[in-house]
């Protein structure tokens, strides 16, 4: 079976990668070992995901708008405090006038990642172009000079000019090939689940910094009933993260109160809660002989900013780009010139993404009056420059930087 690519993980940005290709005429084999029903099951993956909204004009260009205008919520502010009791920092983008005057629209939009999950399998079921195994497993991949051949557990051949590693941070494909990694873990895990409270959101995302690790707390949809969700992404210390998990719904709506300090009146914990190790990685380089790594086969961050699927979506955007430019002046899709291309757009931005998370979770982990000062300093600071408040706001809608046309949700 002959394609343009084959794709190997269908999850968040592998699935996102085969539908914008498969919108501008290239086609797909995507591969990927689990059953991708059973992802759908609100038990699988509690998470929410927050897309930047350039993120979000990629899902538009490419048809998978209506998950996001049915199911997201947008994120009109960003709130920023060291604990709960000292002056925020604000980004507001709804502001007319002032410092967070930018003119854009929401930051982003958050939406569970099972409705995510949805929309991207029910495209690529429905797309002519992508030809979806799973769930299967790649007995046999070879990478040849002239092209790719990957031989499945049920005997299928699939054959393509390049191939694609999706397949997470633990990536068998980026192993394979040989490909270094940076990595090192923190010592937090991140816990997450899901609250309903009593006073509305309004729309506004806080982040709140602890020596511990942050707390943030992001809006989300209303329930039908009109109860009002948010998600909670609540970094602790290794050494806690047993017992936070051993907590009772009750006992973990305790603790999550006592570090919003009634920011959002009595709240109840409506979702089990899950845990996550945090790490760092980076893949040495993103390409090999016929073959390029996207998401988090290629890196892997810090969740402090909500950037890590972001980084993903935007390698889609590049990787698209240049693989459609590629095909329509008759180029090898898989020559070195056309990967090369792709790393080189994709490479310096991650880095510097991954560094700044790095550091500021490092900052703000740091005990001790002297740095809490000075974590103070620099927030009021921000709020009195507008140019850096404008900046960050632009940084987290995804709107810096050398932007492929996807992310400016015009199609190719």
């Amino acid at each position: 079976m002959q394609s343009d690519v084959i794709i190997i993980g269908g999850g968040l940005v592998g699935m996102t990668l085969a539908l914008a290709l498969d919108a501008h005429g290239l086609s797909s084999a995507v591969v990927d070992a689990a059953d991708l029903d059973a992802t759908l099951a609100l038990g699988f993956d509690g998470r929410a995901t927050a897309i930047a909204s350039a993120s979000a004009a990629m899902f538009h260009a490419i048809g998978l708008g209506k998950v996001l205008d049915e199911q997201s919520c947008p994120i009109h502010r960003i709130r920023v405090s060291d604990g709960i009791t000292t002056k925020p920092l604000i980004f507001d983008a709804l502001a007319t006038d002032g410092p967070d005057a930018s003119g854009g629209g929401a930051l982003g939009h958050m939406v569970e990642n099972r409705h995510l999950r949805a929309a991207l399998l029910n495209g690529g079921r429905a797309a002519a172009g992508i030809a979806l195994h799973a769930p299967a497993t790649a007995m046999s991949i070879v990478r040849a000079e002239h092209g790719v051949t990957v031989t499945l557990a049920d005997g299928t051949v699939l054959t393509a000019p390049l191939l694609i590693a999706a397949d997470g941070r633990r990536s068998k494909i980026r192993d394979g090939a040989g490909i270094a990694v940076a990595r090192w873990t923190y010592p937090q895990t991140a816990i997450v689940t899901m609250i309903e409270h009593a006073e509305p959101h309004g729309g506004t995302a806080f982040e709140l910094f602890y020596p511990t690790g942050p707390f943030a707390i992001l809006p989300m949809q209303d329930t039908q009933s009109g109860a009002h969700r948010s998600a909670i992404v609540w970094t602790v210390e290794n050494d806690a993260a047993a017992g936070t998990m051993k907590l009772g719904l009750r006992g973990l709506a305790a603790e999550i109160e006592a570090r919003i300090g009634g920011l959002l009146g009595a709240v109840t914990v409506v979702a089990p809660a899950a845990s996550y190790p945090l790490g760092y990685h980076h893949a040495a380089t993103y390409t090999a002989d016929r073959l390029v790594l996207i998401g988090d086969a290629a890196h892997g961050i810090h969740p402090i900013a909500g950037q890590g699927l972001n980084m993903g979506l935007r390698d889609v955007a590049a990787l698209t780009e240049v693989l459609v430019d590629s095909a329509r002046l008759g180029l090898d899709l898989g020559a070195p010139a056309v990967t090369a291309r792709y790393s080189a757009w994709r490479r310096l931005d991650n880095s510097m993404v991954g560094s700044v998370t790095d550091g500021l979770n490092r900052l703000f982990a740091l005990k001790g009056r002297v740095p809490a000062a000075a974590r103070r300093f620099g927030l009021a600071a921000v709020e009195r420059v507008p140019l850096l408040k404008r900046r960050f706001m632009a940084e987290a809608r995804g709107e810096t930087g050398d932007r492929p046309k996807l992310l400016t949700g015009t199609a190719l």
